[in-house]
């Protein structure tokens, strides 16, 4: 009534663009989508309602192809906190909500279990070939001090007893090599999470070699403890 009103009286235009700002208005508020609050590798995130159901189904999945693991729960455990970290790269000042299209590409990084689990393609060393972010950590898992030279081995993936050498020599001849490890056992960090510790060997962070470091770590505390 109001636009035909308003037509009459010789106001067309100001009556249309109030009509397409209420259709505007209407149409965003349709397409206004639910958001769940879920907490996955101790962070709280908000996501949408799609990306909600297609993160429940990944998850479940990845549930049902570790079931017969020993250490699936440690595997589980640390696939949910490169999630975590990888959501956490997604927002930012404007943008507090996770949405489908995120949870598309942290899937795409991550792998799925058919892509190690086909026996009938590339092995799974081969589809996760790629390399990952190279970066330089303390590796206190093969530390003599501190995990300075344990790291650079694993980083340029020599043995640690040449880097030990190499430090061992500087010092002799002046001192330099305490300095040295002293200023890269401040600034390098410790190689704490599975992540870091696969970023650690330049390898990509993802289910195949989350699964193979935990598995290793795994062994290993077992056989020190003699089980």
């Amino acid at each position: 009534y109001n636009i035909y009103s308003s037509r009459q009286s010789g106001h067309p235009d100001c009556c249309t663009a109030q009509y397409l700002k209420i259709l505007k208005t209407s149409k965003q508020i349709i397409t206004m989508k639910i958001t769940v609050s879920v907490n996955i590798g101790g962070s709280s995130f908000n996501v949408d309602e799609d990306a909600y159901s297609e993160l429940k189904r990944y998850l479940k999945n990845l549930e049902i192809h570790f079931a017969d693991e020993e250490s699936a729960s440690e595997i589980l455990a640390d696939i949910e906190s490169r999630i975590s970290e990888l959501f956490r790269q997604k927002l930012t000042t404007f943008k507090q909500v996770i949405t489908i299209d995120d949870v598309n590409e942290v899937t795409a990084i991550l792998g799925s279990p058919e892509d190690i689990s086909d026996n009938k393609g590339p092995s799974a060393g081969d589809k996760f070939s790629a390399p990952g972010a190279h970066r330089m950590y303390r590796d206190t898992d093969h530390r003599v001090i501190g995990g300075v030279c344990a790291g650079m081995g694993a980083y340029w993936n020599i043995e640690p007893w040449i880097i030990r050498i190499i430090i061992v020599a500087l010092t002799m001849t002046g001192g330099l090599g305490i300095l040295i490890y002293l200023i890269l056992y401040i600034v390098l960090p410790e190689a704490k999470t599975t992540a870091q510790k696969i970023e650690m060997k330049g390898d990509p962070v993802n289910i195949h070699n989350i699964k193979e470091s935990v598995k290793k770590e795994f062994d290993a505390v077992r056989k020190n403890m003699k089980l």
